[in-house]
């Protein structure tokens, strides 16, 4: 007989690992959510459901299922589902407008959509590709099924057919809209040595790549309890913690901020002992933030450095991370990525900046869906660029010291300036706009945009008021701007396109660190 490992290790190319877990201790928690809990044997019984309802829908292995969903066990349940049907899964990022959804849902040539009801975004979008709509979490809306229903009259035993899945997350970029990291061949994800008692935390929301992986796919794989958070609470991570004895969690900087800034009493209430390892990623952490947490919580902090598009293994310990404070880590293969000047020559000199590549994966290399320029502009002779600027030291530690690419992080979301620009400059006052990032201590970067007028229009507080105001009913919260600044012209190329990083850099002047 087989032992775990082995088992797991064959189940995960046939995305049935769940299964593994559902016979091993089928009345464990695997997920506890808002609204209750699931064991493994449910968690595994749905998925089964789900495959055969999609299935009897006529989709075949290769089609794509949307999933715009919070953070409660119906996520896992439909992962679970696509990883062994074979087909490819794309979150929809709920903040999003319903034009936005929308986009996202055709472009990934959807066929299946499961649409969490609190979200009226999901219930407006039109796509005439999708043949099957189910509800999620509440009352249905024209056109929806209600999710037990629609697969209550399915078998709940293991398929014998499964096929391995994969799953295409959208990406923001500089210009137009954002892309699916599409991989042909679908990258497996072999469990780890997580200990048996691992309790996983998931506080992020789960459609965004980190989490998904960190998260909600470590857990699963590695038949841990996941805790999901509806939403961010300072105090109720540290209560959720104790709670449930969590020893692991992924968070990204704006987090860690907001728990620091907790009273000293409100973090005394909570015994968070049982955490021992946390990771971080997706924008960069202030130094003064990662030390004051690892003197909170002790040298359990991990940082990672990738992309949606993948990554090559930058992970670095607090104690790495104290002797080079800044770092994400160390080069883990001399070829691991290359660095190249501005006039494209490759840099090899410790210290000396450039824009960073990493080394292309041999197994699931990825492509920009449906966008063959796209992908040929991020790749260079087997190695592709996030945008990120950056150099190796001496002992081959890398440093991110800036960025090419145009988007704005802002809380570890990437937010693409021209997007911005394309909804500002339709108000009748604008004559010509550029969005950019500048610092802010909590977020990393907020959205500002800059303008310049048409005849006839003048400066003013009220105008500038009224501009913002108009962005916001035309964005994303999280994408409107918060600033405004009026100039008389706005910097441009011969070829006429807006020159960002001129417009940029007066904010981020004096600074080490312009990410």
């Amino acid at each position: 007989m087989p032992d775990i490992v082995e088992r797991l290790t064959e189940a995960a190319h046939k995305g049935m690992t769940a299964s593994v877990w559902a016979a091993e201790k089928p009345q464990a928690i695997a997920v506890h959510d808002a609204y209750g809990h699931r064991t493994f044997f449910e968690i595994n019984a749905a998925a089964n459901r789900l495959v055969r309802l999609l299935r009897s829908q006529g989709l075949k292995a290769g089609d794509a299922v949307a999933l715009l969903c919070s953070n409660r066990a119906e996520f896992v349940e439909v992962l679970t589902a696509t990883l062994r049907g074979g087909f490819r899964f794309t979150p929809v990022n709920w903040h999003l407008t319903a034009d936005e959804v929308e986009y996202i849902i055709n472009d990934c040539e959807a066929k299946a959509l499961f649409a969490d009801m609190r979200y009226p975004s999901g219930v407006a979008a039109k796509a005439p590709g999708v043949t099957v709509r189910i509800a999620i979490g509440g009352p249905t809306a024209e056109g929806f099924i209600d999710y037990a229903a629609a697969q209550a009259p399915f078998a709940a035993d293991d398929i014998n057919d499964p096929i391995l899945g994969g799953a295409m997350l959208y990406t923001s970029g500089t210009t137009g809209r954002p892309k699916g990291v599409y991989r042909r061949a679908s990258a497996v994800l072999v469990p780890g040595p997580g200990a048996p008692d691992d309790v996983q935390l998931c506080a992020g929301p789960a459609y965004h790549a980190a989490p998904l992986a960190f998260d909600v796919r470590s857990a699963m794989s590695q038949g841990n309890t996941l805790v999901f958070m509806d939403r961010w609470d300072s105090e109720g991570v540290l209560q959720t913690i104790a709670r449930h004895r969590v020893t692991r969690a992924h968070m990204v900087p704006i987090m860690f901020q907001r728990l620091l800034a907790l009273p000293a009493q409100v973090k005394a209430k909570y015994d968070i002992s049982s955490l021992r390892y946390l990771i971080h990623g997706a924008a960069p952490c202030p130094p003064e933030v990662k030390r004051a947490m690892i003197d909170w919580v002790g040298p359990i902090i991990h940082e990672y450095y990738a992309g949606s598009e993948g990554g090559v293994g930058f992970l670095t310990t607090s104690e790495e991370w104290l002797a080079k404070p800044g770092t994400v880590g160390k080069l883990p293969a001399p070829d691991a990525i290359r660095i190249f000047s501005e006039d494209g020559v490759e840099v090899t000199t410790p210290h000396t900046d450039g824009t960073i590549y990493f080394k292309v994966s041999p197994v699931a290399p990825f492509e920009y869906f449906k966008d063959p320029a796209k992908t040929a502009a991020a790749h260079r002779d087997g190695y592709f660029t996030l945008g990120d600027v950056g150099h190796v030291d001496e002992d081959g530690y890398l440093f991110l010291t800036g960025r090419t690419a145009e988007c704005i992080i802002s809380g570890g979301v990437n937010i693409y300036p021209q997007e911005i620009d394309n909804e500002i400059i339709q108000h009748p006052a604008v004559e010509d706009s550029c969005a950019i990032g500048v610092p802010n201590d909590e977020w990393g970067e907020e959205v500002k945009v800059v303008v310049t007028l048409h005849p006839g229009h003048e400066p003013s507080d009220a105008l500038a008021g009224e501009i913002l105001a108009f962005a916001r009913t035309r964005l994303a919260g999280y994408k409107a701007p918060r600033t405004l600044e009026f100039r008389p012209e706005l910097p441009r190329s011969p070829a006429g396109k807006i020159q960002r990083g001129k417009v940029r850099a007066p904010y981020w002047a004096g600074r080490a660190r312009q990410i």
